[in-house]
């Protein structure tokens, strides 16, 4: 007897097609459009135009050169923020001192565009790999370590006095329950932190660096070779995509328990 699928199945068929479609229609409708005079080929080249400079670029080496190093640049720099805030975050939502003694400090620096410490860090760390890797991880620390903060004060106390009833305190209060708990947040955080990172990097790149996408983007503008701009624009774009799914990855692999996101109606 053949299982018939069931509806949740066919329902998360249905919506993984849409989200593949949208997409291909986006990119269609510029086609289109440039194909069409709507949109003006030198200042919004058509995707099949930037598949042509994709290709040429891959051939070269130049889009391997670049992305390579923003790509070590941004790992570096959301591990040095992230692993140190997850930790501190931690300690600060379990800790009620530790949390008076930081929060205020984290009240005053947080407001400062990170991209604006870029010129200190330069006088600091020179204009080697450091200054864009310290400012990434600035960056990513502050917003991972305000979500994980809430995540761990905002764990349902319902867990935590059923724990307590059955014994569990301290340590293995927070080992077993409070961590898993916070797990959601963490995520989150990470999710947030790598965007961060990467509008950073760019950021960084147009000012203190001589390779990199945002490198590529800023000169691209520069000497009016506006397809490599766009190039420059879609990988960034990419990356995004690639890091949000490996996190949704990890999550799932760190979080068996967890039900995937309700899908709005």
């Amino acid at each position: 007897m053949v299982k018939q699928p069931t509806t949740k199945n066919q329902s998360e068929g249905f919506y993984r097609l849409i989200s593949f479609l949208s997409p291909i229609l986006f990119l269609f409708s510029w086609e289109t459009l440039v194909r069409v005079g709507l949109l003006d080929y030198r200042f919004f080249p058509a995707p099949t135009m930037l598949v042509e400079i994709f290709v040429e670029m891959i051939g070269s080496g130049e889009l391997w050169s670049h992305v390579s190093i923003s790509l070590m640049r941004v790992l570096a720099g959301f591990a040095l923020g992230a692993l140190p805030a997850i930790s501190l975050g931690l300690l600060m939502g379990w800790f009620r001192a530790v949390y008076a003694f930081f929060d205020p400090l984290i009240a005053a620096i947080y407001p400062v565009p990170k991209i604006a410490l870029l010129p200190l860090f330069l006088i600091m760390f020179g204009l080697g790999e450091t200054t864009k890797i310290v400012t990434i991880a600035v960056a990513v620390f502050f917003i991972v370590l305000i979500t994980t903060v809430n995540g761990v004060r905002l764990v349902d106390p319902i867990l935590t006095d059923v724990a307590r009833s059955y014994g569990a305190h301290g340590w293995r209060l927070f080992a077993r329950v409070i961590f898993p708990a916070t797990l959601p947040a963490i995520f989150t955080s990470l999710r947030l932190g790598m965007g961060i990172a990467l509008l950073v990097i760019v950021g960084a790149e147009f000012v203190a660096a001589n390779s990199g996408v945002g490198y590529l983007i800023w000169t691209s503008w520069a000497t009016l070779t506006v397809k490599k701009m766009y190039v420059g624009l879609v990988l960034i774009a990419l990356l995004g995509v690639l890091s949000t799914q490996g996190l949704e990855r990890l999550r799932k692999l760190t979080m068996p328990w967890a039900q995937d996101f309700h899908t709005p109606r």
